[in-house]
């Protein structure tokens, strides 16, 4: 345990969630052929995944 905290360990599988949730929303493939507009459409997929997470979010207020 102490080499997988020391390591962070756990950021691999926060990683492979990731790539699956965008995966399973977005799409297994791009769909453009050239590299530079592929890398758009990987920053548009990945701008709507942040804005549907952050619309699930609660907002919470400290009282």
């Amino acid at each position: 345990m102490k080499w997988q905290a020391s390591n962070d360990y756990g950021k691999r599988s926060l990683v492979e969630t990731a790539i699956g949730r965008y995966k399973s929303i977005i799409g297994r493939r791009l769909r453009a052929r050239s590299f530079p507009v592929q890398q758009t459409e990987v920053a548009i997929g990945c701008a709507i995944l942040n804005r549907m997470l952050a619309c699930a979010r609660p907002k919470s207020v400290r009282r």
